[in-house]
């Protein structure tokens, strides 16, 4: 697809196989492919950062780049990329309900999100049960703030701990405390209201938030800035939904009327949507992500989830601070053929309209917008019949 092709980010090469769930040592191998030569327009000579053009139009390039001119430079094209060492996005605080614990899935792994009451903290586990493998998200919170399991009531604390067999005889030997009878608890935290964990439950991870923290969004935090989180589940991957996300040549035409198309000076209207060349400058590009200008604005991705394009306006009074504002994307990878966006829209200015809107009609727009080119995007990886 053409608007595919003029996204700008290396893709990851996601192996994957049909009818078969994604394991673990096929994560670890993921990599980050090299950008293909065709994004590759114009490389200036004198500077260290190279500047990518991007075409709105309909119309597929067929000229040939010459085999002589440089590719684009990266610092570490070919370094392999481990999936199992960063933090993901779960899920947005403010779609969690604390009374019930919550199925959901990442990087293929089967989770249960639920909150914790004795220790105040959002708590992920492994959603399966060691006793007959059923799932704890199909469980309880009991009256002592355990996770209970709905099969035979085994009951859990926030650290894994089996802390409570029924048909255990209380005489007996303590069999609750085995190793075995315990559930894998992956380390997990809230930053910016959502909920992100690390994929690995060993031991040595359990102070990885020492060491290692997620993305950090300032604005988020910021309270002169509004914000409004959202989350859909897509019929695609994860590769699919980024390669769309920072595509800006797709939008006055798959969101026809629904978007604004990106600005452009001086711009000959060519076709009904307005499409035009798109001039970004790749300032730096490496396996953790990249670094953009464009639209007088800067872009960032933050490998593996988080897409970051931040813009700003002139004040409408001489007086006023500078009216900012966030395009956040937290793309999360839920298995083959399926992935979750996390989405908000933080900004400085016309707040009171967020401050007196429903949550609902935010999202019924947004869901408008993600509606127009779901289709196109399910058919990407729909194999036809």
């Amino acid at each position: 697809m053409e608007a595919l092709n003029a996204s700008f980010v290396p893709s990851p090469h996601i192996p994957a196989t049909p009818a078969q769930v994604l394991r673990k040592s096929q994560f670890l191998h993921f990599q980050f492919s090299s950008i293909p030569s065709s994004f590759v327009q114009s490389y200036d000579r004198n500077k260290s950062s190279s500047k990518i053009h991007t075409t709105l139009s309909s119309s597929v390039s067929t000229e040939t780049l010459d085999p002589t001119e440089p590719a684009l430079e990266t610092d570490s094209q070919q370094e392999t990329f481990d999936w199992y060492a960063q933090w993901y996005p779960v899920m947005p605080v403010c779609d969690l309900d604390k009374r019930v614990p919550h199925a959901k899935t990442v990087m293929g792994l089967d989770l249960v999100v639920w909150w914790d009451r004795n220790e105040n903290e959002w708590k992920v586990f492994d959603d399966t049960c060691p006793h007959r493998l059923a799932p704890l998200s199909e469980g309880r919170i009991d009256q002592w703030g355990r996770l209970q399991c709905v099969y035979h009531g085994w009951c859990f604390n926030g650290s894994g701990d089996c802390k409570f067999i029924p048909q255990a005889p209380p005489d007996g030997p303590p069999v609750h405390t085995f190793k075995k009878a315990c559930v894998a608890a992956y380390p997990t935290t809230v930053q910016n209201d959502i909920v992100w964990f690390w994929p690995n439950s060993s031991p040595e991870y359990k102070d990885i938030l020492s060491s290692k923290k997620p993305p950090y969004i300032a604005e988020l935090d910021d309270p002169s800035y509004i914000k409004t989180m959202g989350n859909r589940e897509f019929p695609f991957g994860y590769e699919i939904l980024i390669e769309n996300l920072v595509d800006p040549a797709h939008v006055p035409y798959a969101h026809f009327k629904l978007l604004p198309g990106p600005p452009a000076k001086n711009r000959v209207k060519l076709d009904r949507e307005g499409g035009a060349p798109i001039d970004i400058t790749i300032n730096k590009l490496d396996k953790e992500g990249f670094h953009a200008s464009r639209f007088g604005g800067i872009t960032n991705f933050m490998a593996p989830c988080v897409y970051k394009s931040a813009f700003g306006l002139p004040p409408k009074k001489g007086n006023e601070p500078q009216r900012r504002g966030l395009l956040l994307f937290f793309c999360v990878p839920v298995g083959p053929g399926k992935s979750r966006l996390i989405y908000t829209f933080p900004r400085n200015f016309g707040v009171w309209m967020d401050r007196i809107m429903p949550r609902w009609v935010f999202h019924l727009s947004q869901n408008r917008i993600l509606d127009s080119d779901l289709y196109l995007l399910h058919l990407e990886v729909t194999p036809l019949p």
